[in-house]
């Protein structure tokens, strides 16, 4: 992703994004561990991109960001629950 497209998005947008990169870099670390990562290279790209959004996000002066993060994530597991009943 591109400091350009990452500049575009909104913040709730960036906030998603980087849950998003969080998790895939999670996925390519297990991958990683088990050896059934085919590129090796994509654990330095996904690093990468989190931190343009960190950049991006300081740029613009946002304070906070991982209890956001954490915030954001717990609505998410709250609404899941919900649906779930």
């Amino acid at each position: 992703m591109k400091m350009t497209e990452i500049r575009q998005l909104k913040s709730d947008e960036l906030h998603a994004e980087l849950d998003r990169l969080r998790r895939h870099l999670f996925d390519l670390r297990s991958q990683a561990v088990t050896e059934k990562l085919a590129d090796s290279s994509q654990l330095r790209k996904t690093k990468a991109d989190i931190a343009r959004i960190f950049t991006a996000m300081n740029e613009r002066g946002e304070q906070n960001i991982e209890q956001r993060q954490y915030h954001m994530e717990a609505v998410a597991t709250h609404r899941k629950g919900k649906k779930k009943s």
